[in-house]
């Protein structure tokens, strides 16, 4: 997704924000979508988010949103507010159900129960959903990480340095995840665990951000920025770790999607998805494990909320993308990551059959997504 809310619930439903209610920002994750939390959960393990749990409006009607804890998760610390997700120093976070008075730095005090969780859970299955929040929006970081950056980056105004923390950030990024790998080989359960990393939509140009991510280029090569559906807004790098299973060191360029997360997840547990819950990603566990690039299929995205209507469909290389009311282009990502040269006069035919199933797939838009639109 090109924002949190509908990435984070594509994660955890498997499925387009088209089919699970989730558009924007502003929705929450409806109560009758299963997530992987509750799938697994199902199966004897024990699940925790520790993080970021995005909600937005509730369901017309309603009179409370959806917590994560009714949601499939047995344990529960951080934000459920996406505007607090801002803070990097919180002075409050949930923890269950009650809010608690916390100091520190958030990515820290997440890591932290996310080591504590591996430690107390070693001894039977588990679900940890780690959603850290650098570099999200506010430029904050431990005066300790940005004193390494200071003085490495020229800064608009040197009284309030952006650059320098937002490198700050990024590393204590890197510090923490490390921290939670570490954790797992050292309960010795790196054979048994499959981790994924990712980011949930392309770094932001916008004005909390100041500067930041344009200074240090932060979508290179990529056309775009978070809210747009061109490559700098979607396209995103992830890393797969099973130690024993998938093998290290291989890089793909396959398309993955965030719907694809939850099949994956659940075969590597040994379990399916239901057919009710019409899951729309793949299982790529077996393609992770034995190095084939998974079979191309058509991936679409759509960003019809605060005020834009943006539309995108791809299938191998070429992918359609259709901003408002203007014609839609077509462009291959993989010879132009930039987006620079329309190929549609070319290739109008290819174009077209995209534009067709574009919108087929819109047309299975459920009624539960559309209450906010």
């Amino acid at each position: 997704g090109v924002v949190c809310a509908p990435s984070r619930a594509a994660l955890m439903t498997g499925k387009y924000g088209i089919h699970n209610g989730v558009s924007g920002n502003n929705d929450d994750l409806p109560s009758a979508q299963v997530t992987i939390a509750e799938a697994l959960k199902a199966r004897g393990y024990r699940t925790a988010l520790f993080g970021k749990w995005h909600h937005g409006k509730t369901r017309p009607g309603a009179t409370s949103y959806v917590h994560p804890m009714d949601h499939g998760f047995d344990e529960f610390f951080g934000f459920t507010n996406a505007t607090h997700a801002w803070e990097h120093f919180p002075k409050q976070l949930w923890s269950g159900r009650e809010m608690v008075p916390v100091s520190g730095y958030a990515d820290t005090l997440f890591a932290d129960k996310a080591t504590q969780f591996i430690a107390q859970n070693k001894q039977g299955p588990f679900f940890l959903y780690l959603a850290l929040t650098a570099p999200h929006l506010l430029i904050e970081a431990p005066s300790e990480d940005v004193a390494r950056h200071t003085g490495r980056f020229p800064e608009a105004d040197p009284a309030k340095p952006a650059n320098a923390p937002y490198a700050a950030m990024i590393e204590r990024l890197d510090a923490e995840v490390g921290r939670v790998v570490k954790q797992i080989d050292s309960q010795g359960l790196g054979r048994e665990t499959l981790i994924i990393f990712s980011s949930d939509h392309g770094a932001t140009f916008e004005n909390g951000n100041r500067g930041a991510s344009a200074f240090h280029d932060s979508n290179r090569p990529f056309r775009g920025q978070k809210r747009t559906l061109w490559e700098g807004g979607i396209r995103v790098p992830a890393i797969v770790r099973w130690t024993g299973s998938v093998s290290a060191g291989r890089r793909s360029d396959a398309t993955v999607h965030m719907i694809d997360v939850l099949p994956t997840a659940l075969r590597a547990a040994g379990a399916a998805t239901n057919p009710e819950w019409k899951v729309d990603g793949r299982d790529l566990l077996s393609a992770w494990k034995d190095g084939t690039d998974p079979l191309d299929v058509i991936h679409f995205w759509e960003w019809r909320s605060e005020g834009s209507r943006q539309l995108a469909a791809m299938k191998g290389d070429l992918k359609l993308v259709r901003i408002g009311d203007q014609p839609a282009e077509l462009f291959d990502v993989v010879r132009d990551p930039a987006e620079r040269r329309n190929l549609r006069p070319a290739n109008d035919k290819t174009a077209s059959e995209l534009q067709r199933l574009l919108e087929g797939w819109l047309a299975t838009e459920t009624d539960e997504s559309r209450w906010g639109k």
